[in-house]
């Protein structure tokens, strides 16, 4: 059997390194890290205690074929302390987003895409939520 401890990090390939980082660390202010010096571009960033791992793959293709914000595409989540602000935070910094609050799952949703179209969510508990009706 396989003890698992935690997720330690998600990669993601991405074409434009520049656009990436500055999605991931200028937009949604996420703490950059040092990165080994390996042989091709890429980035590293603190998601509370896990990681994400960019790297740059120029013939990378999501599995995804759309622009579109789809939440049944493969994407990855994270928990925020805040629905409300981190909708407000979204808006404010002109990121489409797809707000899912009643999600039959029990999580409050914000799903939004990275500009290689990588899917990312945002959620919280929906008991946590002041206002359940907030569409």
């Amino acid at each position: 059997m396989i003890k698992v401890e935690s997720i330690h990090h998600v990669s993601l390939s991405v074409t434009d390194l520049q656009k990436a980082k500055h999605f991931y660390g200028t937009l949604l202010g996420f703490n950059e890290l040092k990165r080994p010096p390996f042989d091709f571009p890429g980035a590293w960033y603190q998601i509370g205690d896990q990681q994400l791992h960019l790297i740059v793959h120029n013939n990378s293709k999501t599995i995804r074929n759309t622009d579109e914000i789809d939440s049944r595409d493969g994407h990855f989540a994270i928990r925020v302390k805040d629905y409300k602000e981190t909708l407000h935070y979204l808006k404010k910094v002109g990121i489409e987003i797809k707000e899912n609050p009643n999600s039959t799952s029990g999580f409050a949703q914000i799903f939004c895409m990275d500009p290689d179209h990588n899917l990312i969510e945002f959620n919280v508990d929906q008991e946590t939520l002041e206002d359940r009706n907030l569409l």
